[in-house]
């Protein structure tokens, strides 16, 4: 018997702020840009791309594009679904590896 799969939609799963900061910290690990914004895109979805859109003045559909796997959101963008979400960036040093 064949095993029937379904999609798996990781929005579904971020219910919690922790949950949230977890995914997009593996996704800020990866250093790919792409996915970087997919993941925050991802997390917008899981609050309401509709809140998102009052809060930030764009468009819902200008959102569901630029976090699209295709997407390449603006730095401007960025910051404000950042904003919306409560998510701050922050930066620190990196310690080379030996």
């Amino acid at each position: 018997m064949a095993e029937k799969l379904t999609s798996y939609d990781p929005a579904e799963d971020l219910v919690t702020p922790e949950a949230m900061a977890i995914f997009l910290t593996e996704a800020f690990a990866t250093g790919d840009a792409s996915y970087i914004a997919h993941a925050l895109g991802v997390i917008a979805r899981a609050q309401g791309m509709t809140k998102i859109a009052a809060e930030t003045g764009l468009s819902r559909e200008q959102l569901y594009r630029s976090f699209s796997e295709e997407g390449n959101p603006t730095l401007k963008t960025t910051l404000a679904v950042m904003k919306a979400l409560d998510i701050e960036l922050t930066a620190r040093v990196r310690i080379p590896s030996a």
